[in-house]
């Protein structure tokens, strides 16, 4: 087995508290909505969110991928830290034990904050994750990040 860690970061303009719980809080729900053919729907086999909560995300009709199990590794609003677990679905295509990834935001100089994603892939025996592969994942996030920002400044009074 192999580890493989990727870091990337994001700027928004929208404020870290209100991207933390637009994004990650409520992004269970929110996500759906206003990306719907990124998850179609999320749901929580076990717990509510909190940290060993486990939840299930469909994908969207536009993804190569059917399914997502996920495990909420820590979950700390004061300090705006996300930390969860893909451990099962088509997502990992049985190439990767997991995929962990950890999210934090933090306040930019004017006013809107950085998000800092940390990716952790766990490979299966010598398989080697590739750039490619990287690169298509970290698109389709950032393109759902986009999409909550745009519908945070879209809608000033929500969060």
């Amino acid at each position: 087995m192999g580890v493989f860690t990727y870091e990337s970061e994001v700027i928004t303009a929208i404020p870290p508290a209100k991207m933390f719980k637009a994004c990650i809080v409520d992004g269970d729900t929110l996500i759906p909505k206003i990306v719907p053919q990124a998850f179609k729907t999320v749901e929580y086999i076990e717990g509510n969110g909190e940290p060993g909560s486990i939840k299930k995300v469909t994908f969207g009709e536009g993804s190569q991928f059917n399914y997502m199990k996920e495990k909420v590794e820590a979950l700390d609003k004061d300090k705006l830290v996300y930390r969860y677990s893909v451990i099962e679905g088509d997502a990992l295509m049985n190439k990767l034990e997991k995929i962990t990834y950890e999210t934090k935001l933090e306040a930019s100089p004017g006013g809107g904050s950085v998000c800092k994603t940390s990716s952790k892939y766990y490979t299966i025996g010598d398989f080697e994750i590739t750039e490619e592969g990287i690169k298509a994942g970290k698109e389709k996030a950032l393109q759902i990040f986009k999409a909550v920002e745009a519908y945070l400044l879209a809608n000033p009074d929500q969060y």
